[in-house]
């Protein structure tokens, strides 16, 4: 490949590095603003299930409000997580390649991962996502079973939303990367 070649796919690597950067920004932004739409989205359901003498039957719709916040989270962290991957794993490597004694260009990319407090941090990051997506949701369901005012077809829902519930619990904890770079 000749010199202008490398400069061009050179180039190239750039701007998909900077595209890609773009969409992790993005994907960031909207993940977080998840947590806030989840509080306020309990908050509301709370407050309406309390209203008039109480309605614990209203707290039913906590359960898949969680599960859909949480499961949108759950997506956009992974691929979140994904481009940092790509980067490191792909991006890099092809860029270094044009670069002369240089083994990584992107050193952020890895340098932040190599925190000794990483595991410790992704780990309180584990427990705020299962109390806010998992706990929550359930201590509803409980609030509701023992309200003393269960019906027959709510309960039935109740119990697909604990299975729900199970389902995305277990997928926030698979994609958790507790692991070391």
């Amino acid at each position: 490949m000749s010199r202008d070649e490398e400069a061009v796919v050179g180039r190239l690597l750039i701007v998909e590095y900077e595209q890609v950067k773009e969409e992790q920004r993005a994907r960031i932004g909207f993940r977080d603003n998840l947590l806030y739409a989840t509080l306020a989205s309990m908050a509301a359901i709370i407050t309406f299930s309390l209203q008039g003498g109480g309605r614990p039957e209203l707290l039913l719709l906590l359960p898949p409000a969680s599960v859909l916040l949480g499961w949108t989270y759950l997506v956009n962290d992974e691929k979140i997580s994904a481009i940092g991957r790509y980067i490191r794993q792909d991006l890099d490597p092809r860029l270094s390649a044009l670069v002369p004694d240089r083994p990584r260009v992107f050193g952020w990319e890895t340098a932040h991962r190599d925190d000794r407090r990483r595991i410790s941090r992704k780990r309180l990051q584990l427990a705020a996502d299962l109390l806010l997506f998992s706990v929550a949701p359930v201590a509803a369901l409980i609030v509701y079973w023992t309200s003393g005012r269960i019906e027959g077809p709510l309960v039935a829902i109740s119990v697909a939303e604990s299975l729900l519930i199970a389902v995305l619990t277990v997928q926030i904890v698979v994609y958790a990367d507790l692991h070391r770079p």
